[in-house]
């Protein structure tokens, strides 16, 4: 499981950290960090799309979205039965005592 999550976190932070440091061209002078570059590799990507290059980074956030939620409804799928202890621990710790709430008569005699 560690695995997964690492190979499924590295691209992301690789993409995530290019895309910052080319968007604010942050180059440390290499061109694929440059501004440039940035502009290039998306207009390369909308040419072969045949869509504008500005539709491109919306599309790969909501596509990383939709990675990660599947990622974590495996995760959450493989460990349902401990997640289950704790979200009845949980409630259960949270209930409070039939001491502690109002009766029916209190709220009734209320001014």
């Amino acid at each position: 499981m560690k695995w997964f999550l690492v190979f499924w976190a590295m691209p992301i932070l690789l993409l995530s950290t290019w895309y910052g440091l080319s968007y604010y061209d942050i180059n440390f002078g290499y061109f694929m960090l440059s501004r440039q570059g940035h502009d290039l590799v998306f207009q390369v990507y909308a040419d072969i799309l045949g869509i504008p290059a500005e539709t491109i980074p919306p599309l790969v956030v909501r596509a990383i979205v939709v990675d990660s939620a599947v990622v974590f409804a495996i995760i959450a799928f493989r460990r349902r039965r401990e997640i289950a202890l704790w979200w009845r621990k949980r409630q259960s710790s949270a209930m409070p005592s039939d001491a502690a709430l109002p009766s029916a008569e209190s709220l009734s005699s209320a001014p």
